[in-house]
C-alpha cells in the first residue's frame, strides 16, 4: 500500500513538472530579445567604410606625390586584405582621383556658363585654371597621367562624368558661335574635341618633361591660344 502510494506521487509530481515545463513562457536568449542590438545600424556601417576608404585614398596619395607612380606600393603602409577590399589595383584609386578631376571641371565650366564674359576670356580663364592646379601637385597628376585614370578609353568608369564637362564645353563653343566670336564652319562637336585634344596633349607631354623650360600654365596658355587663332570666324 506504501509502495502504491509512493509511486502514485512520483507520478503526480512528473506530471505536474511536465505541466508546468509545457505552460512556462519560452526561455529567450539575451542575444534574440533585441537582433538590432548586435549590428551596427546600416548608415553607421557605411559611414566608416566611407571614412576607411576615404583613408586609403589619402595615404595612396601621399604616397604617389612622395615616391611617383611606379615607385609606389601602397600595402606598405595598408595591409593588402584591406586595400583590396575596396580597390583591385593602385590604378584604381588614380581612377578616383581622375573621376574627382572631371567633376571638377565640370564644375568650372558650369561656373564660367554662368558668366558675361566672351568665349575667348572663358576658355583662358578655365584652362588656365585647371593648368594651375596640375602644376601646383606635379608627381599627382603625373601619376594620373601615366595610370590612365583620366582617359576614357582605359578607364570606362570616368566617361560618363567627361561626358557631362564636354556637353558643357560644346555649350560654351555653341554660344560663341551664336555671337559670331568663333568659326561656324565646324560642328561644335569637332571644335570641343580639337580643344580637349589639345589640352591633354599639352598635359601628358609636361608631366614627363622634366627639363622642359616652360611652365604648364604657359604652355597651355599658348594652346588656348593657337585655338582661338584657328577658329576665329
Amino acid at each position: 500500500m506504501v509502495r502504491v502510494e509512493v509511486a502514485a506521487r512520483r507520478r503526480s509530481s512528473r506530471n505536474h513538472r511536465s505541466s508546468v515545463k509545457r505552460n512556462a513562457p519560452a526561455q529567450i536568449h539575451p542575444a534574440q530579445k533585441h537582433p538590432e542590438q548586435n549590428h551596427e545600424v546600416p548608415g553607421l556601417r557605411e559611414r566608416k567604410k566611407a571614412r576607411l576608404r576615404q583613408q586609403i585614398i589619402d595615404t595612396a596619395i601621399r604616397l604617389f606625390r612622395k615616391q611617383g607612380y611606379e615607385k609606389t606600393r601602397v600595402d606598405l603602409e595598408i595591409s593588402q586584405p584591406t586595400f583590396f577590399r575596396y580597390f583591385p589595383s593602385k590604378d584604381a584609386v588614380l581612377r578616383d582621383v581622375g573621376k574627382r578631376g572631371f567633376e571638377c571641371i565640370a564644375e568650372r565650366l558650369k561656373s564660367e556658363l554662368s558668366t558675361k564674359a566672351n568665349t575667348a576670356e572663358r576658355l583662358h580663364r578655365l584652362y588656365h585654371a585647371m593648368a594651375l592646379e596640375a602644376e601646383t601637385d606635379r608627381p599627382l597628376w603625373k601619376a594620373v597621367v601615366l595610370s590612365g585614370a583620366m582617359d576614357p578609353v582605359r578607364s570606362p568608369e570616368v566617361r560618363g562624368l567627361e561626358g557631362v564637362a564636354i556637353s558643357r564645353l560644346r555649350e560654351i563653343l555653341a554660344q560663341g558661335q551664336e555671337r559670331s566670336e568663333i568659326t561656324s564652319a565646324f560642328p561644335v562637336v569637332h571644335l570641343a574635341e580639337f580643344m580637349e585634344a589639345l589640352y591633354h596633349t599639352v598635359v601628358r607631354q609636361w608631366t614627363v618633361d622634366l627639363t622642359g623650360p616652360h611652365k604648364l600654365t604657359e604652355r597651355v596658355d599658348s594652346a588656348v591660344e593657337f585655338f582661338l587663332r584657328g577658329v576665329k570666324p
